[in-house]
């Protein structure tokens, strides 16, 4: 085949870090560690002369987990020959930690991105390239952390297996500009093993990006033919299309799997190639920075693009939707913990960084064992699943356990007998704190206040403070509503009532001997527990909430305005269940069918259903809130509850799911429909992500998903004059494309079409190889929702996002 210029074609030879996909995490950081060894020999090998056919042999570190792995057990002969490779140039650290999903936040992410190049500063060196492999996007606030810790270049080898590059093309390069008005030079890379499918790699041929009739695994029977076949065929159709550009980029890995080993004979078929074709095709193998300079000096334009690149692959996290909870949850208070901490006590550093180190290996992309879905039986599957869920509950237990140690610095008092009904509460933002803190007595002490008891603050004594108990789980949970300054600590006590509160045998409302609410006041008079409740409404100060049996929430009226929050057309109420789920053929098709659903994520023969409501309780009312269960019927589930706690004074709502999910092997998808406007006419769609406020298909690049996002703290529907505002502590998954199986629209394919009703995707078992094949168990997810004038602008929707999801503190103190 005939090609009409001069090729150059650019070589990275690396490992791709999976941490758990090939094999146990523990065996694949010995691996890893060991490969940079090998690595090391290589370079040293060639340089020496000893194995002449290596000379040019070059090693990328593809994450710097890997060296670290290195580093904890190098000898000082290592180190120092490890410093040396890299002083040559023949070794080259990239920028990028681990290839993560959107889980971790932007604190973490930050302090991660630095790590290679405080290594590097530590030899005398700088690093300013980094690359990741095998993930689909990245939160547009990892470009703005790279760009901190000193990362210029940015080589992307997407995987588009179930996902798609950005921009509508590979092997070119752009701009990616930064929150902040930062740029970052990304390379839109191909497949991080094209080189094995190009030949490169003697003994370690693929065919998974190129598909023809030399189709082969491992040794091709004739791996000159192959390569000289597949290496013109790419670069004429790079000139078919008009490529710009006289060189290419390609990734080669040592061996046929994730987490290979180098391979010296990659070069040594460069060699041979070279001397063979170098006059019409010249390979060289390179590293990162030294691309990036060659790319830096063409002429040809580069276009700039700024927003977010939302990750395709990020949805694993919700086939192991509890522990992904418990992930949030620990990330959350550690935050929590640091705020506590600032200025007043100190930290164990060391501490901090183990438990940062733990969220990071929860939140990398890999999710499980290549084969959990199609032999979810295997012990490998079980054991790298706990593994992989115990850096979430090692993160929780190591995160919690100081956050104990911090409170008791700020006065905890730990139980004991005669301890005072003496709490403090502590705002630990920067930031004014009005919402609702818990105080707890232990399940006997109520025992103590026969005629009831009354909360006073401190200070002055009066006045009585309004307050509602509960039994929950801990104790008695009791719940007041304050107003805290920013880092404001105030303190709160429990005391006696002077008489026992009188009593009528029966009420002389609206309610028969039936028990049954469903009429409506004859008169316009205020509850005594401020909540009213029948079987089609909950009503409040703020808002009035009501079902029918079909169609189950229909309205959320803003009192103040006298809008509906639930935007009209809604194929679904408000928090009402989806399910799906699309049968396999077969058993043995399990793997197969998933495989062949591509970027739908479910089959063109996938079987909806929504929850129906199948029955109203009250559960609590009295004086700051009421709490209804709403009862669904749902296919998939043999439980299925929904709870609203409707304030009196707040303009607030709290929403707990409960279900107990059937065990299903075929692939499902549960989603739970969030219809909702902020009252205004014109309102946007916010999202809280890593490191950003993004508007979805807005603030994102061209040819990106647009069918979910993975959020931090929550969603929110602003307007210039009011807002309401999501906070999502449980379920990271906002789903913004339609759920119909079809084609899906990349950003800028949208044609006005972005007002479809939004879900948060609560539970997925989809992908073929290394999702946890079943949903099967007890979850409970929750929401909280509150709307108003104030919630104008992302930065104070988000903020309160971040407070509603982190129970504000409060604890039983002595002094």
């Amino acid at each position: 085949m005939q090609l009409n210029r001069k090729w150059k074609i650019y070589v990275i030879h690396h490992s791709h870090s999976d941490i758990g996909y090939t094999e146990r995490q523990e065996k694949i950081e010995q691996y890893h560690a060991d490969y940079v060894r090998q690595a090391i020999r290589i370079v040293e090998d060639a340089r020496t002369g000893s194995r002449p056919e290596w000379q040019g042999f070059k090693w990328t570190c593809e994450t710097f987990w890997a060296v670290e792995r290195f580093l904890e057990k190098a000898s000082p002969d290592e180190l120092e020959r490890f410093a040396s490779a890299l002083r040559q140039g023949d070794i080259e650290l990239s920028g990028t930690y681990l290839n993560m999903t959107e889980l971790i936040d932007y604190d973490i992410v930050g302090k991660k991105a630095k790590a290679a190049g405080e290594y590097a500063r530590s030899i005398g060196l700088s690093v300013n390239s980094a690359m990741t492999a095998d993930i689909n996007g990245y939160s547009w606030g990892y470009s703005q952390a790279l760009y901190d810790a000193g990362i210029e270049n940015l080589l992307s080898c997407v995987h588009t297996h179930h996902g798609m590059f950005a921009i509508g093309r590979k092997q070119t390069p752009f701009y990616w500009e930064t929150p902040k008005g930062d740029r970052l030079l990304v390379w839109n890379g191909e497949h991080y093993m094209l080189g094995n499918d190009l030949g490169l790699s003697p003994g370690a041929v693929l065919s998974y990006t190129i598909r023809d009739e030399l189709d082969t695994y491992g040794t091709a029977t004739d791996h000159w033919k192959l390569a000289e076949t597949r290496i013109r065929r790419y670069l004429a159709q790079l000139e078919s299309e008009e490529y710009p550009y006289s060189f290419a980029l390609v990734n080669v890995m040592g061996l046929l799997r994730d987490n290979a080993a180098p391979n010296g004979d990659v070069m040594a078929f460069i060699r041979q190639w070279n001397e063979k074709h170098g006059e019409q095709v010249e390979i060289e193998m390179t590293t990162l920075s030294r691309f990036f300079e060659h790319v830096r000096k063409q002429t040809a334009p580069i276009p700039t693009y700024r927003g977010d690149w939302p990750d395709w692959w990020t949805d694993g996290v919700v086939s192991t939707a509890v522990h992904t909870q418990v992930f949030r949850d620990a990330q959350r208070t550690l935050r929590q913990v640091k705020r506590l901490a600032n200025g007043r006590v100190s930290l164990d550093e060391k501490r901090v960084a183990q438990a940062e180190h733990q969220l990071m290996m929860y939140a990398e992309h890999t999710w499980g064992y290549h084969s959990s879905v199609y032999e979810p039986w295997h012990p490998m599957v079980h054991a790298l699943a706990v593994r992989k869920e115990a850096y979430a509950a090692e993160a929780s237990r190591s995160v919690y356990t100081m956050l104990d140690e911090v409170l008791h610095e700020r006065g905890e008092a730990l139980l004991a007998a005669g301890l005072p009904f003496r709490y403090k509460v502590i705002n630990p933002y920067d930031h004014v704190f009005r919402g609702v803190a818990c105080l707890y007595l232990e399940s006997w002490e109520p025992s103590m206040f026969p005629n009831g008891f009354e909360v006073y603050e401190e200070a002055d004594g009066e006045p009585v403070i309004p307050h509602q108990m509960e039994v929950v789980s801990r104790g008695n949970q009791i719940s007041i509503v304050i107003r805290l300054a920013p880092q404001e600590e105030r303190v709160f006590r429990i005391r006696p009532n002077g008489s026992k509160p009188a009593a009528t045998t029966s009420s002389t409302r609206l309610r028969g001997n039936d028990r049954v609410s469903d009429l409506m006041d004859l008169y316009e008079s205020k509850p005594q527990n401020g909540i009213v409740l029948s079987e089609n409404h909950i009503e409040s100060a703020h808002v009035c909430i009501r079902w029918t049996s079909s169609d189950g929430i229909v309205s959320w009226i803003d009192k103040a305005t006298g809008e509906n929050l639930v935007r009209s057309g809604s194929i679904h109420g408000a928090f009402t269940p989806v399910y799906e789920v699309t049968q396999a053929p077969s058993e043995a098709m399990m793997a197969d069918v998933r495989r062949r659903m591509g970027r739908n994520r479910k089959g063109p023969d996938v079987r909806r259903y929504a929850g129906r409501l199948a029955g109203v309780q009250s559960v609590v009312q009295g004086e700051l809130y009421g709490v209804v269960e709403l009862r669904y019927e749902l296919e998939g589930t043999s439980h299925y509850s929904l709870y609203l706690k409707v304030y009196q004074d707040i303009a607030r709502v709290d929403v707990s799911v409960r279900m107990h999910k059937d065990s299903v092997w075929d692939p499902e998808n549960m989603y739970l429909s969030l219809p909702f406007r902020s009252g205004e006419a014109e309102d946007q769609l916010w999202l809280h992500k890593t490191g950003a406020n993004v508007r979805p298909g807005v603030d994102q690049l061209p040819g990106t998903c647009t069918d979910y996002y993975c959020v931090q703290e929550g969603m929110a529907f602003l307007s210039d004059r009011r807002g309401l505002l999501v906070a999502a502590p449980d379920t990271p998954l906002i789903q913004t494309g339609p759920l119909e199986h079809g084609r899906r629209l990349l950003q800028g394919q949208q044609d006005g079409e972005t007002g479809h009703p939004l879900y948060a995707w609560l539970l997925s078992n989809y992908w073929e190889t290394n999702f946890k094949a079943t949903l099967g168990g007890f979850y409970e997810f929750h929401y909280r929702l509150q709307w108003g004038p104030e919630w104008d602008r992302p930065e104070k929707a988000f903020r309160q996002c971040e407070a509603l999801n982190a129970e504000i503190p409060s604890f039983r103190t002595s002094s």
